[in-house]
């Protein structure tokens, strides 16, 4: 009798919006151009991105999983700030899989279960030849990860820094991801949301699809009188 294929590990779905064309590199282009590149012939197996939130580490992992679709792999993305509380059975089996996005990976440092897991599955990944892509809060040397093995896995990788934007560049992302949704935002208005809304791009991004909608439903174009109308501001 036939055995019946094991089942793949199940991860957290994929905002449709988190994609590369959706990101402004920035200073992070190098890094992009990374992850692009990961299944290339000379694609860098394994990456470690950190940095501070809202910089779009989370954005990049799951951009990395759609592009890995697009090329017809398989790809798994795991944020451990919604399944760290859980046994680390999800990564059992993962070297099946083509790419693993591990994001908020200190989330599970120093458990002694979830690290002794993350080492047996770097090692199965590595042999398998698969593609790892780690995100934390600091460099892998500044993680107080308990068990020696993991803590000398973490710097197997190319490490990179995800860069914040300065001024001019939160205004291109801004007004990228308006023009993504089919938006017309111009720069003093762009200016204005960036002056009065919230550092975090993510939250900006938030502020944006209550604009977009906000916008059709009135069938009105973003200007400063509609935002402040619609924002409260």
């Amino acid at each position: 009798m036939r055995r019946a294929p094991a089942q793949l590990p199940l991860g957290v779905g994929l905002r449709d919006d988190a994609t590369f064309v959706n990101f402004f590199p920035g200073p992070n282009a190098s890094l992009v151009d990374r992850l692009t590149r990961q299944f290339d012939p000379d694609g860098e197996p394994f990456l470690y991105l950190w940095g501070a939130p809202g910089v779009g580490r989370s954005h990049l992992l799951q951009a990395a999983c759609h592009a890995a679709s697009d090329r017809g792999r398989r790809a798994l993305y795991l944020p451990l700030e919604e399944l760290g509380h859980f046994p680390p059975l999800m990564l059992e089996e993962i070297e099946r899989l083509d790419l693993v996005a591990i994001d908020d990976l200190e989330r599970v440092v120093g458990r002694r279960r979830w690290e002794e897991a993350l080492f047996h599955a770097f090692n199965r990944l590595r042999d398998a030849g698969k593609r790892l892509v780690v995100v934390a809060e600091a460099p892998p040397r500044r993680l107080p990860v308990q068990l020696p093995d993991l803590a000398s896995r973490l710097t197997w990788g190319v490490t990179f820094h995800v860069q914040g934007l300065d001024d001019a560049g939160r205004l291109a992302a801004l007004q990228l991801r308006a023009g993504v949704r089919g938006m017309q935002l111009a720069d003093e208005v762009a200016r204005y949301i960036l002056h009065r809304g919230p550092r975090r791009l993510d939250e900006l991004f938030g502020m944006l699809e209550d604009l977009d909608r906000a916008s059709l439903s009135a069938q009105r174009k973003l200007t400063i009188p509609f935002v402040k109308q619609a924002l409260g501001w």
